[in-house]
C-alpha cells in the first residue's frame, strides 16, 4: 500500500510556508538563504542546486501565493508578494493561463479548476482518499459531526479528505489546508513518530514564526512560551493512549478527537481520522467519552480496508505535452515560459499505480526529455514537493496540495460554469444560463447566467424557478435528451436551445441553455449556428467539473 511516510532522519529542515527563509521573511524565490542560529539548534539552509529550474521555482511561488490569498490576487499584488519583477509575473501568469491553471480577469489572476490536476496527482498516488473517504463520509453521517482525514506534512498536518456538516456553525477547513501540528489533535499522534531532526525542524519553525503566519488557514495567535513543553507532553500522552484531543487549540469553541490509521505492513501512521465538533454541541471531554469508541472502530475498519485493498491499477499516463509546449512557445514567443510548463507537467506523471517513478518512467509518462525531467525533479526535491527513496524513485509529498487545491476544493458548479457562460455569451451574443431540476422535478432552478447586450434581451436571474415542462432546460433534464429546442412555447417571441452537462459518471446533472428572440434567429439557424458552440461550452464545463470533483464534492447550486 503506497503512501507518503514521515520525513526521514537526516533530511535538511525546510520551513512549511511558501518559499520563506528560516527567518520568516520572504526572499527572492530560489535564492539561497544564510545559516540562521536559533536557541538550542542551528540549522543550515540548503542552497539552490545548480541544476534547478529558476523559472519553475518562480512559477511555484506564484501558485503558492495565489493559494494563500484564497485563489485571486492582482498582478501587482503577486509582484509584491513574490518579490519578482512585474514583467516576470506577467510572463508566469500568461503561461499558467495558457495551461488553464489560472484565468486572467482584468488585472487579477484567478486560480482555475485545471490546476487541481496537480493535487489530484498526489491524492491519486496516495490512494487514501479513494480507499477511506467513503468510510469517513459514512461516519460523519452516523455521528452527525464533521470527520476529516489528515496526513503529516513535515511539522504540520494537511487535510486529504473532509466530510463536513451543513450548519450555521460549520467546519471551514478545506482539502489541502495546512495546520501547525501543535494546534491540532492529529499533530501529537504524528509527533510520536518524529525523529530528532523533525523536532529540530519544529523548534526552528516555532522560533521563526511564533504567531503562525506561515499557516494562512488559521488566524494568527499570540506567541505562547509554554506551547513547546505542552506539545511535547501531548505527544507523550498520545503515544501512551493511542488517541489525542484538541480542546480549542485551533480556535475558541472548536474541539476534536483523533485516532491514527496505520499502514498494514509497517504499522506506521498512514493518516489520522478526526471527529470535529463545537462546544455549543459537545465539550472536549464529552466528545472523547461519547465518540472515541466509535472513532476507534472506524479507524480499525479503515486499517482493514487498507490491508484488503487490491493492488493499484496503473492509469493511462498524461498525453505527451512536449509538442504542445513547443507549439505554445512558437505562438506566444517569449511570453510563454516553456520550462515552467514542462516542469509542471512532470507532477502529473504521478497517479494511482504510479506513486513512485524513476527518472526514466517520469520522462516516458510525460513525453519530455530525460534531462528536462531530471532538472524538474531536482527542483521539486529542493522545494519539498517530491522525495527520493534510497533506490532513486521519486514520489510526491503532501505539499503539492499547496499548489491551488484548497481554494478550489470548496467550489460549486455555478462557479465553475460562470466564466464559460460569459465567454459563450460574448461569442454568440445571446443570453446563456445553467439550470438544474429541483428535488420535486416539477421546476428548474437557474443557478448561473450571462446576459447579452441587446436592447431586447432575456434576463433569467440565478435563483429563478421556472416550470420544467415549459422550458428547454426542463425538458432536456426530464427526458435526458441530446438537446432540446423550445420555440415560443414558454413565452411568445422567445426561443431557447439547451444541451446537457454530465458528471464524472456520465449522468446528466444540469442543462446549459441559450435564449434568443424569435426575430433574431430561426429554429434552423439556432441548431445550425449555435448548437455546436453550446456543446463545446458544455464540454469545457464538464472538463472543469470532472477535474474538480475527482476528490471533492461539488454542489450543483
Amino acid at each position: 500500500m503506497p503512501a507518503n511516510t514521515p520525513t526521514p532522519a537526516g533530511e535538511p529542515p525546510r520551513p512549511n510556508g511558501p518559499l520563506r527563509s528560516p527567518g520568516g521573511g520572504r526572499g527572492t524565490p530560489g535564492a539561497a538563504v544564510r545559516e540562521v542560529a536559533v536557541p538550542e539548534v542551528a540549522v543550515p539552509e540548503v542552497a539552490v542546486p545548480q541544476e534547478a529550474v529558476a523559472p519553475l521555482i518562480r512559477g511555484i511561488a506564484v501558485l503558492q501565493e495565489l493559494t494563500a490569498a484564497g485563489g485571486t490576487m492582482s498582478l501587482s499584488g503577486l509582484e509584491r508578494a513574490t518579490g519578482l519583477a512585474r514583467s516576470t509575473v506577467d510572463r508566469i501568469t500568461v503561461t499558467l493561463a495558457r495551461m488553464g491553471h489560472v484565468r486572467l480577469d482584468g488585472r487579477d489572476a484567478v486560480l482555475a479548476p485545471p490546476v487541481m490536476e496537480l493535487g489530484n496527482s498526489y491524492l491519486a498516488a496516495l490512494r487514501l482518499p479513494a480507499l477511506l473517504g467513503g468510510r469517513a463520509d459514512e461516519l460523519a453521517d452516523e455521528l452527525d459531526e464533521s470527520v476529516s482525514l489528515a496526513v503529516a506534512d513535515r511539522d504540520g498536518i494537511r487535510f486529504i479528505h473532509q466530510a463536513t456538516r451543513r450548519r450555521a456553525m460549520s467546519l471551514s477547513f478545506r482539502i489541502g489546508d495546512l495546520l501547525p501540528a501543535e494546534r491540532t489533535a492529529p499533530g501529537p499522534l504524528f509527533a510520536t513518530e518524529w525523529t530528532d531532526a523533525d523536532w529540530t525542524r519544529w523548534r526552528t519553525r516555532r522560533t521563526t514564526d511564533p504567531d503562525g503566519g506561515d499557516f494562512p488557514a488559521l488566524p494568527p495567535r499570540a506567541p505562547d512560551a509554554t506551547l513547546e513543553q505542552d506539545f511535547a507532553r501531548r505527544a507523550d500522552q498520545a503515544a501512551r493512549d493511542g488517541w489525542a484531543l484538541d480542546d480549542q487549540l485551533i480556535e475558541p469553541g472548536l474541539v476534536a478527537v483523533s485516532v491514527p490509521v496505520r499502514h498494514p505492513g509497517t504499522s506506521r501512521i498512514a493518516c489520522v481520522a478526526s471527529v470535529v465538533s463545537h462546544t455549543s454541541r459537545r465539550t472536549a471531554e464529552d466528545l472523547r467519552a461519547a465518540l472515541l469508541p466509535r472513532l476507534r472502530e472506524a479507524a480499525d475498519a479503515m486499517q482493514r480496508a487498507l490491508h484488503e485493498s487490491a493492488p493499484p491499477q496503473p492509469t493511462s499516463p498524461p498525453s505527451p505535452l512536449a509538442l504542445w509546449t513547443g507549439a505554445s512557445k512558437q505562438e506566444l514567443g517569449r511570453e510563454f515560459i516553456e520550462s515552467l510548463a514542462r516542469g509542471l507537467t512532470v507532477l502529473t506523471a504521478f497517479d494511482e499505480g504510479r506513486s513512485e517513478l524513476t527518472l526514466t518512467e517520469a520522462a516516458r509518462a510525460t513525453g519530455l526529455a530525460r534531462a528536462t525531467t531530471r532538472r524538474a525533479l531536482i527542483t521539486y526535491e529542493h522545494l519539498g514537493l517530491v522525495t527520493r527513496s534510497p533506490t532513486g524513485a521519486f514520489s510526491l509529498t503532501p505539499r503539492v496540495l499547496a499548489l491551488g487545491f484548497p481554494p478550489l476544493s470548496r467550489t460549486t458548479l455555478p462557479r465553475i460554469a460562470t466564466p464559460h457562460l460569459k465567454a459563450l455569451t460574448e461569442l454568440i451574443q445571446e443570453s446563456t444560463s445553467l439550470a438544474v431540476l429541483t428535488p420535486s422535478g416539477d421546476e428548474i432552478r437557474c443557478t448561473a447566467g450571462a446576459q447579452s447586450r441587446h436592447v431586447m434581451s432575456v434576463a433569467i436571474e440565478p435563483g429563478t424557478h421556472l416550470p420544467a415542462p415549459d422550458t428547454a432546460a426542463g425538458r432536456l433534464l426530464l427526458e435526458d435528451s441530446p438537446h432540446t429546442l423550445v420555440d415560443e412555447q414558454w413565452e411568445e417571441g422567445l426561443r431557447a436551445l439547451a444541451v446537457p452537462v454530465h458528471d464524472r459518471t456520465g449522468r446528466t446533472i444540469a442543462a446549459l441553455t441559450m435564449t434568443t428572440h424569435a426575430a433574431r434567429r430561426t429554429p434552423e439557424e439556432c441548431e445550425r449556428d449555435l448548437l455546436p458552440h453550446l456543446r463545446t461550452t458544455a464540454a469545457r464545463i464538464e472538463s472543469d467539473l470532472h477535474m474538480t470533483s475527482r476528490f471533492t464534492r461539488v454542489p450543483l447550486t
